[in-house]
């Protein structure tokens, strides 16, 4: 490996990115999962795009009439 005063700027950051890396791998574990390993047991989708837009208003929550909008619990929050 080169000296750092040898290094390009690009070396450097990509130096740091793989010390940074490995320490947080190290302290938290490893989260990043390969694309084989992420999809592994499931099985395709083969619902069609009319077919997802219905599951999603389906699934949707709505609030009760009356319910306080997000920008009021916000507010609520900010006073007290």
């Amino acid at each position: 490996m080169a000296t750092i005063a040898k290094m390009t700027l690009e070396e450097l950051h990509r130096l740091i990115d793989e010390r940074i890396d490995a320490r947080l791998t190290y302290l938290l574990g490893r989260f990043e999962l390969e694309e084989d390993e992420l999809f592994a047991d499931e099985e395709p989708d083969t619902r069609s795009w009319e077919q997802v837009k219905q599951d999603i208003e389906r699934d949707r929550w709505t609030p009760p009439p009356g319910a306080k909008s997000s920008l009021e619990l916000l507010r609520e929050d900010r006073e007290s």
